[in-house]
């Protein structure tokens, strides 16, 4: 039962990493929206590269293309779901769905929460075969990604608010999903063995909906879609280059 601890821990180490990310907020107020779409694109492309790398091709390897393929069609699915009925707002179109009476902020809130539920997924479940190099590297990745997305929401939340405490909180507290995530992934995997690459593979198809359905159209909303791009192949590449060269 220690590696459920284990990587338990990690993704809580890899969600807290989003305070830091927002706490920039303090002393870079005025940050570029190309940067702002340069660093997006880099932390989608580390999110693409660790979906491919640290859990789509260690799940073929456990458990076959086939089991794969349904845990990444079930993963996409349930993120579809959750989308549907849970309250929030999209942060481009700022499209509510479904429609309530709830804050602006809280709709904000409620939707970064539901894209960092997989994150913390991803983390657990990497830990799953007790491979605690590739869990401790997919947990750097996710890091990484936390980092810039907390950045991006604090400055978002400090556009519209202008108050820098309260955006930091408001970004720092959409991390406390991930350990949740973590928990579970983790658990589901070492519980049920048999379940391991279906658990893996679902993880995987949670990222790839985040991934294309929020960060890709984000940095291509902006006019900036060429630099964004760059950053996002870099990302890819770096989180390549940790994953086949220290796993």
């Amino acid at each position: 039962m220690h590696i459920i601890l284990i990587g338990t821990l990690a993704s809580l180490i890899a969600g807290s990493v989003t305070v830091l990310g927002a706490s920039s907020v303090f002393f870079m107020r005025k940050v570029s929206e190309k940067f702002l779409d340069i660093s997006i694109g880099f932390a989608a492309g580390v999110m693409l590269s660790a979906t491919f790398f640290g859990l789509i091709q260690p799940a073929i390897k456990i458990g076959g293309v086939w089991k794969t393929a349904v845990g990444i069609l079930l993963g996409t699915l349930f993120l579809i779901l959750v989308e549907k009925m849970v309250p929030h707002i999209h942060r481009i179109t700022g499209t509510e769905m479904p429609s309530v009476r709830l804050s602006k902020v809280w709709l904000l809130i409620l939707a970064i929460t539901i894209h960092n539920f997989p994150e913390g997924l991803s983390v657990g479940v990497g830990f799953a075969e007790h491979n605690i190099a590739a869990g401790i590297i997919l947990a750097v990745g996710i890091a990484i990604q936390n980092a810039v997305e907390g950045l991006a929401v604090a400055l978002s939340f400090f556009k519209t608010e202008n108050k820098a405490t309260k955006a930091f909180l408001i970004a720092s507290f959409t991390c406390v999903v991930e350990p949740i995530g973590g928990f579970l992934g983790i658990s589901v995997v070492t519980i049920g063995k048999f379940l391991t690459p279906y658990g893996i593979a679902f993880a995987a198809g949670a990222m790839l909906f985040v991934t294309t359905e929020n960060l890709i159209p984000e940095i291509h909303s902006r006019g900036n879609a060429r630099e964004a791009t760059i950053g996002l192949i870099f990302g890819f590449v770096v989180m390549m280059i940790l994953e086949n060269v220290f796993v």
